[in-house]
């Protein structure tokens, strides 16, 4: 389990599949401003209300400057499924492996029900435009999580 990463920070950087097994980097991005969340699961309701909630708010973030992307350890048939059936519109990539997930410190040590166990935390960061963290939020909840971060972000 890697550290968690804080503001100013250089953000790790990643090469990951889509939905459509396209390979996508956080360097394509450069000059915009990226907010990346992590997520446990597609198709799980949790995970489907926060991509929805990041869907109907991408025209807002759009003008404010900032590309979503959404990574979990799907594989990209399941982010393909993800995203027909709920109608998605934010980048959805694929890190089976949990490399890039390591990398933000969003894998590690999770309790549920008194149970400990390794799985995705909950996490959003935010990126600028030179590549450094600008936010970095963990064990975030599911909803109402986009509201918080547009009005923390002042947009």
């Amino acid at each position: 389990m890697s550290a968690r990463l804080t503001p100013g920070d250089e953000a790790p950087a990643f090469t990951l599949p889509d939905a459509d097994g396209t390979e996508v980097s956080l360097a394509d991005h450069k000059g915009r401003k990226v907010i990346v969340y992590f997520y446990p699961a597609a198709l799980t309701p949790g995970c489907t209300k926060q991509a929805c909630d990041f869907t109907d708010n991408l025209d807002l973030l759009a003008r404010a400057g900032y590309d979503v992307i959404g990574i979990s350890p799907d594989a990209p048939e399941k982010l393909a499924k993800f995203r027909e059936k709920e109608n998605l519109k934010v980048t959805l990539l694929a890190d089976p492996d949990k490399k890039v997930l390591d990398a933000y410190g969003a894998f590690g040590e999770k309790k549920n029900y008194g149970k400990t166990y390794m799985g995705v935390i909950r996490s959003t960061i935010v990126v600028d435009e030179e590549g450094k963290v600008e936010h970095a939020l963990y064990n975030v909840r599911a909803t109402g999580h986009v509201a918080k971060i547009i009005k923390d972000l002042g947009i």
